[in-house]
């Protein structure tokens, strides 16, 4: 993972898949950002799809996630 965060953005879970622990966040701005459980900042490694949240992102071995995600 890079060691530079994005800003802090806000979007909505629209996917999340728990038996394999992936998912996207669609952000104000409509742009979607794939994520990994481990990403999930309480550590529950599960999210509710429909969730808002906050999170940044990051370089995560081949493209760009979000990472550092919290519910509000």
């Amino acid at each position: 993972m890079s060691e530079s965060l994005g800003d802090t953005l806000t979007g909505t879970v629209t996917q999340f898949d728990a038996f394999i622990g992936l998912g996207e966040i669609t952000d104000i701005d409509h742009k979607v950002w794939p994520f990994h459980c481990v990403s999930i900042a309480d550590g529950t490694r599960t999210i509710e799809v429909g969730a808002l949240v906050s999170f940044q992102t990051a370089y995560n071995v081949a493209r760009m996630e979000a990472v550092g995600i919290t519910a509000l």
